[in-house]
């Protein structure tokens, strides 16, 4: 177990052990020298249907997907000058559409070595690829899809229900109804990939959706990345002005969402801890598919937590906050972490960032917290003599 505070100070990162709030952990030492230890991982099953880009497949009775690959940008046979392909996919829920977008350098191959994958849920008030494959001319890279397209990894996201370009439903698109979605990505992930196993991301909702859905599906779910988690709520100054509103919640299916609400995002916690151009960009991205969101998440954030029960999870978990993040204080969130039952984990807060970690000034920082928690080496224990 690890726990981390990175203070940026002049540049730099330094890391310090947590030791006055965890030494009240049960059980639990955290100001030792705080070695990781790592779950051992299952092999990789490899059983999946291929199929032909562009032809359509019966994934079960009501799960169609549909293939649309975009050429890449150009392919390279030496691996360091490859460009980063992207291909679309859309999955049937029903009678519902959901858009599903992939990033990775060069094309998918016949043969070649398996890529990590990397999978993203998005929040509440913002679709995928304005959340993960942002791009804000001349003030610096923030796509998250790209950087670890860049690493090697094999990135995946989705627009929820009623996100995006995904269809509107009848619901509210509530965190159940993104598990679901979640285990239609996932199968496209595996027809697509032959492999059944991907590290998960979650951000703010996406990271209760990703909680709940490591929950359900266990054996899917490789390490698991919570950002701008809640658990309880106790505490979380958003969460209270939230629940300002709950009864609209209970009666609309679907919330406003202007380009104030955006900036909001980046400013109601600590101005000045991202560029203002982001919001912008992402304004500009996200309301040219709409200019309203579902309730669902809302709702089940302000009437129905906890919904993540840290003893259900058994990957390895990486939680991450912002300093000035008041989706949930420290102590709900050492609360939950104490409770996960998996010796592999880390807390890490970053310092000068609030609830928009993967878009602020230091998400570089975060970039590499998030980095070194998914290539952890695999665990290896001493083998007993004959």
């Amino acid at each position: 177990m690890i726990v981390r505070r990175y203070s940026g100070i002049s540049g730099d990162v330094r890391i310090s052990r947590v030791k006055t709030s965890l030494a009240e952990f049960d059980g639990v030492k955290v100001t030792m020298d705080m070695r990781k230890t790592v779950l051992s991982r299952r092999a990789l099953l490899t059983q999946a249907a291929p199929v032909l880009a562009g032809s359509l497949v019966a994934i079960s009775p009501t799960r169609l997907v549909l293939a649309q690959e975009k050429p890449p940008l150009s392919v390279s046979s030496d691996p360091a000058n490859e460009k980063i392909w992207n291909g679309e996919y859309w999955a049937k829920k029903g009678d519902l559409s959901l858009y599903i977008f992939r990033k990775r350098l060069g094309a998918p191959k016949p043969g070649e070595t398996a890529k990590p994958i990397v999978f993203l849920a998005h929040g509440s008030s913002v679709s995928s690829r304005p959340s993960f494959d942002l791009t804000v001319p001349g003030h610096g890279d923030y796509s998250l899809m790209d950087q670890f397209a860049e690493y090697g990894f094999d990135v995946w996201t989705m627009d929820f229900e009623g996100y995006g370009r995904s269809a509107i439903g009848h619901g509210n698109s509530d965190i159940a109804s993104g598990v679901e979605d979640l285990k239609i990505a996932s199968e496209v992930i595996a027809r697509e990939t032959r492999q059944t196993r991907f590290h998960l991301y979650g951000e703010s909702s996406g990271a209760l959706r990703a909680g709940a859905f490591a929950m359900a599906e266990p054996e899917c779910v490789n390490r698991l990345v919570l950002v701008s988690f809640t658990w309880t709520g106790q505490g979380s100054p958003t969460l209270s002005k939230r629940a300002e509103s709950v009864e609209y919640y209970r009666t609309h299916n679907r919330r406003p969402r202007n380009r104030d609400m955006i900036r909001s995002i980046f400013t109601r916690d600590k101005p000045g801890t991202s560029d203002p151009a982001v919001a912008e960009a992402m304004a500009d991205a996200e309301l040219k598919l709409g200019d309203s969101v579902p309730t669902g998440t809302y709702l089940d954030m302000t009437t129905k937590l906890p919904i993540v029960d840290p003893t259900k999870i058994l990957s390895p978990v990486l939680i991450a906050r912002g300093e000035y993040d008041g989706i949930a204080t420290e102590e709900d969130l050492l609360n939950f972490f104490r409770k996960l039952p998996v010796p592999d984990r880390e807390f890490v807060v970053l310092a000068g960032v609030s609830h928009s970690v993967a878009l602020g000034l230091n998400r570089h920082q975060f970039w590499h917290v998030v980095r070194a928690f998914v290539e952890m080496p695999e665990r290896r224990d001493v083998q007993n003599p004959k």
